[in-house]
Formats: structure tokens, C-alpha cells, sequence
């Protein structure tokens, strides 16, 4: 996918999700995680964006710290939150193509802008589900070139990272695939004790699958929904909901 196609998707998702924490309020309980009321998942992302916006701006090599969000009142927050949204699609919109700055993971991103409008927009599609959970109703869709970045994302950008926690004692091989989109959505993850390794292509044996339709598996990855199907031993699908938290 493009910078150009990010950020659209990051437009539209920070403004669906403005409308869906206005709609729920900032009280609301955020089913998906269920530490967090409507008020944290705003001043959660207001923050990220912020974040983000001030070290693609500044170019920083080293990530800077991210700080607290301001102690505002209820009623003030979606403002502030939008204020923010506007501030990283407008930065990002202005970088240059060879912009050099810290990225985080290895996932295969052809620049440092490509990394962070990629990792914007997917911030903000997970969370806008979130806020549309706590509104109740019919999700916004995700579209099945977006889902299937996201899953590439995760499983070679974040669960190849010392931090990820996706690991096994003994060495099991997973085989995840989004069943709507070709056969170049399929990865097979071979986890260790180490971080895990994953190259996306049906490689080898695989001791169980998780699958289903790109939308619905890119966020039962991230742990907002339940695995569509589970097929092998259900010992790693259990290990995943356990340990794959970000």
C-alpha cells in the first residue's frame, strides 16, 4: 500500500472514531478492553498521535517520551482528540518522501514515513473499533488489503521484537491465513524462546492454522474479537490469546 493510502485510512478512521467516543460518551466501558472507559481510549490515542506528529516533525533518532495527556474535562476531550488526529495526518502529509527518523519494528516498510503512516493508520483502525464497541452497533468495515497489511504488520513487524512476549519453550509452528485474499495471505510463524520468526508463505508443516476473512482475522489477531476458525492443536490458539498482547 501507498504513504497516500494510509493516510486517507487515517483520516477517516481518527474521524470515525471522534463520532463513535461522542455517540458512546466518555464513560462508556470499551468491551474489547475492558480496563478502559471511552475517556481513556481518547486521551490514549490523543496521545500516541501527538507522539508521533512531534517526532516525525522533529526527526528524531531516539523516541522521545510520550508523555501524559493533559487533565481535561470530559466535554473537551474528543476536541482535543481530534486537534491531535488533525496534527499527525497534517505532519505526516507534509514529511518528504526520504524523511529519517526512528521506527520501531522490522516489518518491510520502504521509508521511515512509510512506517509511521502505516503504524498511524492501523493505531487508529484497532482503536476506532474499540470506540465503536463502546457505541454499540455496526462496525465501520475494513477493507481486505488493509486487514491483510495489518496482519503482515503484526506478526513480521511487532512479534519479530525482543519485547513481544509470542514465544514457546519448546518450538511449535503456527500457520495463520486470511482465506478471502489470495494465496499470498498466508504466514507460517515458528515460535521459539526467542522472538518469533514468521515469513509470509505456507512453509513447511504447521501444528495448527488460525484463518478466516482478512477483516475479521486482522482484528481477532489483535485481540479484539475471537478467532474465526481454529484448525490443529488448539494449544496455540490459546497461546496466542494469552501472550500475544501489545
Amino acid at each position: 500500500m501507498r504513504v497516500a493510502d494510509f493516510l486517507e485510512i487515517l483520516d477517516r478512521e481518527g474521524r470515525l472514531l471522534a463520532a463513535a467516543a461522542t455517540a458512546a460518551g466518555p464513560g462508556a466501558d470499551v468491551p474489547p478492553c475492558p480496563e478502559w472507559h471511552v475517556r481513556d481510549l481518547v486521551r490514549h490515542l490523543g496521545a500516541v498521535h501527538r507522539w508521533a506528529a512531534a517526532l516525525v516533525a522533529g526527526r528524531a533518532t531516539t523516541p522521545p517520551p510520550l508523555g501524559d495527556p493533559p487533565d481535561l474535562p470530559d466535554d473537551e476531550l474528543v476536541s482535543w482528540y481530534r486537534d491531535g488526529h488533525r496534527l499527525v495526518v497534517d505532519t505526516l502529509a507534509a514529511a518528504p518522501a526520504d524523511l529519517e527518523c526512528w521506527t520501531f519494528h522490522t516489518a518491510p516498510n520502504p521509508s521511515a514515513l512509510a512506517f509511521w503512516a502505516r503504524r498511524q493508520a492501523h493505531e487508529t483502525a484497532v482503536h476506532r473499533y474499540d470506540a465503536e464497541s463502546a457505541r454499540g452497533g455496526e462496525p465501520s468495515p475494513i477493507s481486505r488489503e488493509f486487514a491483510v497489511d495489518g496482519i503482515d504488520e503484526l506478526l513480521r513487524g511487532f512479534h519479530a521484537r525482543d519485547h513481544s512476549r509470542l514465544r514457546s519453550e519448546r518450538p511449535r509452528v503456527l500457520r495463520v491465513r486470511a482465506v478471502d485474499a489470495g494465496p499470498d495471505a498466508v504466514w507460517t510463524v515458528r515460535l521459539t524462546a526467542g522472538p518469533a520468526m514468521t515469513v509470509r508463505a505456507a512453509e513447511g508443516e504447521a501444528e495448527a492454522e488460525l484463518s478466516g476473512p482478512a477483516d475479521r482475522l486482522y482484528l481477532a489477531l489483535w485481540n479484539r474479537t475471537a478467532i474465526p476458525q481454529v484448525t490443529g492443536d488448539p494449544a496455540l490458539a490459546t497461546l496466542w490469546r494469552e501472550r500475544s498482547g501489545i
